[in-house]
């Protein structure tokens, strides 16, 4: 077997080792603001204000705007495309103000997912073509971090192996890809909670998709140093008689990621995956007092489980501006404590702290 050509300079290997220490900095997680223009509607339906370019601006601006209680809680922020170009009130373009802020500037670059001919329903995510050049474009845009979700569904056929190759091998070629170009991919295998699998099922599926993967990162050479993962926590399907307690949903998460994933990544930046804001603090606060080894930094990449509260006060008004951040503001401090195993739950939750986020069959 020939030796792998190296394709990272020394130079480009430590400028993105850098960008991935920061995001995942101790107390620091990632607000996912990339919500597709489409799952935005679906929120704003929710709370009856229409989804405009402008409404989307008027949501968002509150929450990169928020004061320096975020500062040590938020270490990067993913952007959707339109995002990325849009602008605070006095006109300064929002990657230059989370920039400013000492956050670090991410954007979604898939293309949504699309069906996997010849499976029971399983799918694949497009995007790659053309990725080259977009994250090229994105780069000099200001761009220092990128996400790409693949999407794996828990039933008694699937995932099928083909599937979790094939999910294993698109997440290797995006992030070669975006190594390439000065960009650290965040590697998002979501393993779904629909379903009415116990807790055994989900970690069993976990390891052996999280296998396949790490599987592909190594055979398209990519710079583990220099990645995130992204994946579901180990919990049971939504529809499971069962409840299990977080110190369960620790263990068998933490357990899967030890048999997976090699301590050479720097950080695991876990998806809410409908849980609710209070649940998903308190199973990311569970997972970093496990008492097993863990030699990454455990942190969230949320999105709902950020925002839940803070659209319900937002409410589509901009005069509710202040009160939207608070309630991100009180996530983000939960959330970080949550980081270094120090958070304790309190009576005062947020306006929808409590409240499930589940989506069947979650899109965006």
């Amino acid at each position: 077997m020939p030796h792998a050509y190296p394709f990272l300079s020394p130079g480009q290997k430590k400028e993105l080792s850098d960008i991935a220490l920061r995001i995942v900095a101790p107390g620091k997680g990632i607000l996912a603001a990339d919500e597709s223009t489409g799952s935005v509607a679906k929120r704003s339906q929710s709370i009856s204000a229409e989804n405009t370019e402008e409404n989307r601006r008027l949501y968002r601006q509150p929450l990169f705007t928020a004061d320096d209680r975020v500062k040590p809680c938020i270490g990067g922020v993913i952007f959707f495309h339109e995002t990325l170009y849009q602008k605070t009130d006095d006109g300064k373009l929002f990657p230059q103000l989370i920039k400013e802020r000492g956050m670090v500037v991410g954007i979604k670059v898939d293309k949504g997912v699309v069906p996997l001919a010849g499976t029971n329903g399983e799918t694949t995510t497009q995007g790659l073509d053309g990725l080259y050049e977009r994250c090229a474009q994105y780069k000099k845009d200001g761009a220092d971090f990128a996400k790409w979700r693949c999407v794996l569904k828990i039933t008694p056929t699937t995932p099928s192996s083909l599937a979790i190759k094939e999910n294993a091998n698109v997440l290797a070629r995006y992030a070669s890809i975006c190594q390439i170009h000065g960009i650290v991919p965040i590697v998002e295998p979501e393993i779904l909670p629909d379903g009415d699998h116990d807790l055994k099922r989900c970690q069993y599926v976990t390891e052996k998709v999280l296998a396949a993967v790490y599987k592909a990162l190594s055979e398209h050479h990519v710079y583990l140093e220099d990645t995130l993962l992204k994946p579901n926590m180990v919990t049971a399907g939504h529809s499971c008689s069962h409840k299990y307690t977080a110190q369960e949903i620790a263990m068998a998460t933490v357990t899967a990621l030890r048999r997976t994933v090699p301590p050479a990544v720097p950080g695991i930046t876990f998806l809410s995956g409908g849980q609710s804001e209070e649940e998903a603090t308190v199973n990311l606060n569970a997972i970093n007092t496990c008492p097993l080894h863990k030699p990454w930094a455990l942190t969230f990449s949320y999105g709902r489980a950020l925002q839940a509260s803070a659209l319900k006060a937002w409410g589509g008004k901009k005069e509710n501006g202040k009160a939207c951040q608070e309630e991100y503001i009180k996530r983000a401090l939960a959330n970080s404590a949550a980081c270094i195993g120090k958070y304790e739950s309190k009576g005062d939750k947020g306006a929808a702290a409590g409240e499930s986020l589940y989506v069947a069959n979650h899109a965006y």
